[in-house]
């Protein structure tokens, strides 16, 4: 049997997977989380195969949530299930220790075979991601216009885009104003920005926003 954590800050997805896990009869949904902090207290009192996780969360990252994760229970398997393409996160999300990842537009039998192959201790890339990845990974050898943003910056990127002051993300990510305007500071230096309205507007262009 394999035992599913489920994190989602939407109840309905949540409900949504459970209903189509409930069609496999090796796979168990035994918790669920819809919040990242949720998601760290059930790693700790629970045993998991898998964790199906979200990338947007309400309070932390699913991309910091991944490697708290990992640090806590190193073989727990992680498959990201995300509204976002492939080529916003996947790479990003693969470097840091996840062993798959599907769009929330996939068909549900394709959830349940990512299930059951990264439980087996296998990879579930798409064709179609491993394309991207191959030519990601090409451009980034050839050429590097821009200094890559690490994942706390890219968190920080993507809160000032969705209008939150400096203020509000400190004390959002439960960090100071200060570590916060540092952040800001790389940001606008790493993307050749100058204002926090260039980093929305970036963001926009690049679909960083939801």
């Amino acid at each position: 049997m394999i035992r599913i954590l489920i994190t989602d800050d939407h109840a309905v997805v949540r409900r949504g997977i459970m209903q189509i896990l409930a069609e496999a009869p090796d796979i168990r949904v035994a918790a669920q989380a819809g919040t990242g902090g949720e998601t760290l207290q059930a790693t700790r009192k629970g045993n998991y195969d898998v964790l199906v996780l979200d990338i947007s969360l309400p309070d932390i990252s699913g991309m910091e949530v991944l490697k708290q994760v990992l640090t806590l229970k190193p073989d727990l398997r992680v498959l990201i299930l995300s509204m976002h393409s492939e080529q916003q996160y996947a790479l990003r999300a693969l470097r840091a220790g996840a062993v798959g990842y599907l769009t929330k537009d996939s068909l549900p039998g394709e959830l349940i075979a990512a299930i059951r192959q990264v439980a087996r201790g296998d990879r579930y890339i798409t064709r179609s991601l491993a394309q991207s990845l191959a030519a990601e990974l090409r451009r980034e050898v050839t050429q590097s216009p821009q200094k890559p943003l690490s994942d706390r910056e890219s968190e920080v990127l993507r809160l000032l885009a969705a209008g939150k002051t400096v203020s509000d993300i400190a004390a959002q990510i439960s960090l100071s104003v200060k570590t916060i305007s540092t952040y800001r500071a790389r940001i606008l230096e790493k993307l050749g920005l100058e204002t926090t309205a260039e980093i929305i507007r970036y963001a926009i262009q690049n679909d960083l926003v939801e």
